[in-house]
């Protein structure tokens, strides 16, 4: 990763919620808008690395079988596992991308706030590792903040940009506003299934 982790460690150890997930609207709002971007009501396996304080965690542990969390923050992880505490099927682990993707296929793969943070080389990696894990019904559902973010090696238009050029997989959903983008990229288009529909 790009940006050092203890940058990271310095925000977390300083803030529990350093970029007001819990309170802005603007937060609120995007992790709604992130939910409602998923096809499926349920999924067996969901890796979310860079889960931050696990606000979307909560969230996207409620729809999977089993969660996968990863930060590269101590700090971050151990306010996710506190925050995860009552959800079953989830481990929160401390690491960093590219190099500790972990084992196994996931039918969900959520990379939000992450990949501007690593360098074009790095953040590939990460889309290599991302399409080699993916079930072959799997989704993988990028959100990013559009404007330059100081220090960092990419923005998110170059970030998604990347993603449009290396993934080779259904673009099924594509949401942009001036702030941020967010798009949903699927092995095979989906359709709706009235069973599931009905559960």
């Amino acid at each position: 990763m790009s940006v050092p982790t203890e940058y990271f460690e310095r925000l977390f150890r300083a803030n529990p919620d350093p970029w007001a997930f819990r309170s802005r609207w603007y937060e609120k709002r995007k992790r709604e808008l992130t939910l409602a971007t998923l096809q499926h009501q349920r999924y067996e396996r969901i890796f979310e690395p860079a889960c931050a304080n696990g606000e979307l965690s909560v969230a996207l542990a409620k729809r999977s079988e089993s969660l996968i969390c990863m930060d590269t923050s101590f700090a971050a992880v151990e306010l996710a596992r506190e925050h995860l505490k009552e959800q079953t099927g989830v481990e929160v682990v401390h690491g960093q991308l590219p190099r500790d993707w972990p084992e196994g296929d996931f039918d969900l793969i959520v990379l939000s706030e992450v990949g501007y943070y690593l360098t074009p080389h790095e953040w590939q990696q990460v889309i290599e590792k991302a399409k080699g894990s993916l079930t072959p019904e799997g989704s993988i559902l990028a959100c990013h903040w559009l404007p330059p973010i100081t220090d960092c090696p990419q923005d998110g238009r170059l970030v998604h940009d990347l993603l449009e050029r290396h993934l080779s997989l259904h673009r099924s959903v594509r949401h942009e506003e001036q702030d941020f983008l967010l798009e949903l990229w699927c092995r095979h288009l989906h359709t709706i299934d009235l069973e599931e529909e009905a559960l």
